[in-house]
C-alpha cells in the first residue's frame, strides 16, 4: 500500500499535458490502482515517468513498447477502459 504522500503525488503525475492521457490515467488511478498488487502499483508509478508522446503512442496502439513490465500496464489500463465503455 502506497503512504498517502506517495499516492498523491502519484495522482498528481497522471494529470499529463494531453487530455487524452489525462482521461485514461485519472480514472484509472482513483479507480483501480488499489486493487493492483504492491508491484503493480510501483510499475504503474513507473509508467508515469515515461514521456507524454510515447505514452499517447502506446495506448493508441502506434507503438510497441520495449518494457514488458509497462506494456503489461498499458494493456491492463487499456483493457479495462473497453470493459467499461
Amino acid at each position: 500500500m502506497f503512504e498517502p504522500k506517495r499516492r498523491a503525488r502519484l495522482k498528481w503525475a497522471c494529470r499529463r499535458g494531453m487530455l487524452e492521457l489525462d482521461v485514461l490515467l485519472m480514472p484509472f488511478v482513483d479507480e483501480a490502482f488499489d486493487s493492483l498488487d504492491f508491484e503493480q502499483q510501483v510499475i504503474f508509478e513507473r509508467l508515469l515517468t515515461s514521456d507524454d508522446p510515447d505514452l499517447f503512442a502506446w495506448f493508441m496502439g502506434h507503438q510497441k513498447c520495449e518494457d514488458p513490465e509497462l506494456a503489461g500496464m498499458v494493456s491492463t489500463i487499456v483493457n479495462r477502459v473497453k470493459v467499461q465503455g
